[in-house]
């Protein structure tokens, strides 16, 4: 099952990229719009970009977007941030003050999830792993920012509880509410989501360069998958 079976979208693929692109380029200029104008500091900005470009798999799934374009996508994105590590003309994302490969791991995390999900035809796990990521990540970053004030140390990062809470509860909510969607409720969809907001929180917490751009979105989607189906 996917999106696309509540909703009809009888348009071409030309257009439903569009929508896409027209999407990410919006997130673009309001990332763009926060920085230049001073209106967030660069963490904030990048999180922004985080969150906006994730909900890009949301649109993805339901307009049924091939999965040669999104792995082509990704390819394109992927190279265009391994670009800016070392040249400076996506400042709104990497002005954050410390070195991070993490928008080039995002970008790749995407390809894969799409290449192996959308084959199968179980675009969901594609989906959890990448808002878990979105929303997960992003979210336990503002609040840990803004709110942390029990601090903890994992491979020289700075991590905060608050964060790694915020990390657990809303991977666990996207996880369950995806898995609903699909399956219907029952107690192992919620100890299915337990597990995967569990390890996300374990995959955020060692984050070096970035990494966890990488491994939290696969290791979300695909234990998820693993366990639906031993589980249901």
């Amino acid at each position: 099952m996917s999106l696309s079976s509540w909703f009809v979208v009888p348009i071409p693929i030309w257009l439903q990229v569009g929508i896409v692109l027209a999407w990410v380029g919006l997130v673009g200029l309001v990332a763009e719009w926060l920085y230049r104008s001073k209106q967030a500091n660069s963490e904030v900005v990048r999180k922004v970009v985080h969150i906006g470009v994730g909900n890009v798999i949301l649109l993805a799934w339901w307009l049924q977007i091939p999965a040669w374009i999104g792995v082509g996508a990704s390819v394109i994105f992927s190279a265009i941030a391994l670009l800016s590590y070392y040249r400076p003309i996506l400042p709104s994302i990497n002005s954050v003050g410390r070195k991070s490969l993490g928008t080039f791991f995002y970008a790749i995390s995407i390809g894969i999830l799409v290449g192996c999900f959308w084959l199968l035809e179980v675009p969901q796990y594609a989906a959890i792993g990448i808002l878990v990521m979105t929303w997960g990540d992003g979210l336990a970053a503002i609040v840990g920012q803004k709110f942390g004030r029990h601090p903890y140390i994992l491979w020289d990062m700075k991590k905060s509880w608050e964060g790694s809470l915020t990390m657990v509860v809303v991977s666990f909510v996207v996880s369950s509410a995806i898995l609903f969607s699909i399956d219907g409720g029952s107690w192992q969809i919620l100890g299915i989501a337990f597990a995967v907001a569990a390890l996300a929180t374990g995959l955020e917490a060692f984050s070096k360069l970035g990494i966890d751009n990488l491994t939290v979105p696969l290791g979300s989607a695909f234990l998820a998958f693993a366990l639906t189906q031993w589980l249901l």
